[in-house]
């Protein structure tokens, strides 16, 4: 998602708040299912090897057991499912972490429920990585400064990570130079040499390194090996007006990333059902890692790391409120 498509769906957000204008099914936070006394509900997912937990818990019945006709509906990015939410479109929304704090200071009213992902912490295989080509000179983070590197989104937690590798390894952040680019795009814009360097996340990691890129960094481990990266969130008003449905979601939810722990192979398996990843690439891509609690002192971290890079807007995230 960009920046500006997300300034601009805020925006619309806010006008429709305005207005008083969500849909009933929004502010009871789901529409009954009158067959199976279940209630539908519609989660805003981007279809990524990470939400791989909810596609598990849908088939191994975690949902429906808790009275949940789950509906994932998938989307381009944040920028669309953080207002759908807001709006009443989804009851529930999965986005990055980083996203959600820029939102809140934004003063959109939305509250993470439940974890959703987290790094590796491994540096050597995490799920996303600094990639350049086989035969480029840089060999280690700090030299790219002063190099174009692609990110998918500006001022996101793409670039605030990259940066602060840069800043451990003892190169100056602020030379770095981002440019915006999609992920599937990258391999081929580091193939052909149009940028230096591709802060990369997975499928297109695995692919990037199957035409010989090589990985210098590992923004996500190497800021805080418990990254806390991204999670499910729903708006304040869903959770104060229909709190029995959020636990319940909530609980799925945990239940799932449980079983997807304990089952990699079934939650590789399980993304063939959503996406049209390669074979081959969905053998060799890394996992996340799928936690049942968020890491604080890592949320910390990127609020620190954030508002070092001004992308708040000259405030902080309340925390508390968007996490607690």
């Amino acid at each position: 998602m960009q920046r500006r498509v997300l300034g601009l769906a805020i925006a619309v957000v806010t006008v429709a708040a305005a207005a008083g204008c969500g849909s009933s099914s929004g502010t009871g936070g789901s529409s009954s299912s009158a067959g199976d006394k279940t209630t539908q509900v519609k989660v805003g997912i981007i279809p990524i090897v990470d939400v791989a937990p909810l596609y598990l818990g849908q088939k191994k019945g975690f949902f429906r057991s808790r009275g949940i006709d789950l509906k994932m509906e998938t989307a381009q990015g944040g920028a669309a499912i953080i207002p759908g939410v807001v709006s009443g479109q989804f009851q529930f929304g999965f986005s990055n972490v980083t996203s959600l704090m820029i939102a809140q200071t934004k003063s959109v009213p939305i509250k993470s429920v439940v974890n959703g992902t987290a790094s590796t912490g491994d540096t050597g295989k995490d799920i996303s990585g600094v990639a350049v080509k086989e035969n480029s000179p840089i060999k280690s983070a700090k030299e790219l400064a002063g190099k174009t590197v692609a990110v998918n989104t500006l001022q996101n937690i793409g670039d605030t990570t990259v940066r602060e590798v840069v800043r451990k390894d003892g190169g100056d952040p602020s030379k770095v130079k981002f440019v915006e680019m999609p992920f599937d795009q990258m391999p081929a814009a580091l193939d052909s040499g149009q940028v230096d360097a591709a802060w990369v996340g997975e499928p297109a990691l695995t692919i990037a390194k199957g035409q010989g890129a090589r990985v210098v960094a590992s923004p996500f481990a190497e800021t805080d090996p418990n990254l806390t990266i991204a999670t499910y969130f729903a708006s304040t008003k869903l959770t104060q007006e229909n709190p029995d449905l959020v636990k319940k979601f909530t609980e799925a939810v945990t239940e799932s990333l449980k079983y997807a722990s304990e089952h990699p192979d079934e939650a590789r398996q399980i993304v063939t059902t959503y996406t049209k990843i390669d074979g081959e690439v969905l053998k060799k891509l890394t996992l996340p890692t799928w936690p049942a609690e968020y890491d604080r002192a890592s949320l910390e971290k990127l609020t620190s790391l954030g508002e070092q890079d001004g992308i708040f807007g000259g405030k902080k995230p309340d925390l508390d409120a968007l996490f607690s």
